[in-house]
């Protein structure tokens, strides 16, 4: 079943782009892709009956780790963990995605991330992109964004409307970080609607206002002619 996950779904070329048993120092990971000789991800496979557990991606975080290959997709057949290991000290992994193919609520959502595995976006990059997409909606970075001076001016604005009452940028910060930091329970937030002011003159449509013709003077050597 993974063999046709690999090569008629993704993509791969038997054997020249799927390498199986691949050997990692004495071990073997069960398939390592390549592309014109980069290996780009490696997948270890458990038997269809069997969950997915911590001692599983330990063992293929290690492989990875080992070879220098940057991401691990772990599966039994129908859950599909993919992960990037991340070569710090000490060395981790961050998860990018599950899928559960038992949800089949959820299987078109699934397509458009099994996408970024194909061997076209493999091919062109589709993995970097698929970090810079995670990365960039990391708590951290939306947390960063939120204190950005231009979100902090909103607030502050919109506050001011519908409390009528100025405040500080450091109490609006002060707000945000408890926010960030503290839980909420969602059912009690209720978006607040912040009304655009209206224009005077909508679509520059001017039927109905009368305008008052004004001449401008024509001007040589400094002096108006009149």
């Amino acid at each position: 079943m993974i063999n046709s996950f690999l090569t008629d779904v993704l993509g791969f070329a038997p054997i020249e782009e799927v390498k199986t048993e691949y050997m990692i120092r004495g071990t073997y990971a069960d398939y390592v892709i390549k592309l014109k000789g980069v290996q780009h991800f490696l997948v270890e496979v458990k038997a269809l009956g069997i969950e997915l557990s911590e001692k599983h991606l330990r063992q293929a975080i290690n492989y990875g780790a080992n070879e220098g290959i940057e991401w691990v997709l772990l599966s039994n057949g129908r859950q599909f963990d993919f992960y990037r290991i991340l070569f710090e000290k000490p060395i981790r992994e961050r998860k990018v995605f599950s899928i559960d193919l038992r949800d089949s609520s959820k299987l078109r959502a699934s397509v458009g991330t099994i996408q970024y595995l194909h061997k076209l976006s493999v091919a062109y990059k589709g993995l970097d992109l698929l970090w810079a997409k995670c990365v960039a909606l990391d708590p951290t970075t939306v947390a960063g964004l939120l204190q950005n001076k231009p979100v902090v001016n909103f607030i502050k604005r919109a506050l001011k409307k519908k409390y009528k009452h100025s405040f500080s940028d450091d109490e609006v910060i002060g707000s945000i970080n408890k926010v960030i930091c503290e839980p909420i329970l969602l059912d009690n937030v209720k978006q607040m609607k912040v009304r655009k002011r209206k224009r005077n003159i909508a679509n520059n449509d001017l039927t109905g206002i009368q305008t008052k013709k004004i001449i401008t003077p024509a001007i040589i050597d400094g002096q108006p002619i009149r």
